[in-house]
């Protein structure tokens, strides 16, 4: 499985991003999905996922901000980022599987203030 995120970029503080994750050689409803994000000097913290039966689970930090879905048709999972703040800044990373998991390659987010 190869995982192909997109979508970062620069934003004000209060504006909106829409990251996209897109799982090659496998289905966005087959396995868990979700995004971490690491900071710099920071540890990868988990930001939400979305099990293969829809639950979905968020960070306290961004809870009522992001939301996570996916589009089985297009086999897609996004992450909608609403209301960032600077301290959203870092690069985040869309992952599939539980027990073995892939990787995509990052994206940065820079909220600036």
């Amino acid at each position: 499985v190869q995982l192909q995120a997109s979508g970062g970029g620069l934003v004000q503080a209060g504006g909106s991003l829409r990251l996209s994750c897109v799982p090659s050689g496998s289905n966005v409803a087959r396995n868990v999905m979700g995004w971490y994000r690491q900071a710099p000097g920071k540890q990868r913290d988990l930001v939400a996922s979305i099990l293969s039966g829809g639950t979905t689970n968020y960070a306290d930090s961004v809870k009522g901000r992001f939301t996570i879905s996916r589009d089985n048709v297009k086999n897609t999972v996004y992450l909608q980022m609403n209301s960032l703040k600077p301290e959203d800044t870092a690069t985040y990373y869309c992952y599939f599987g539980l027990i073995m998991r892939y990787w995509g390659q990052g994206t940065l987010v820079t909220v600036s203030s």
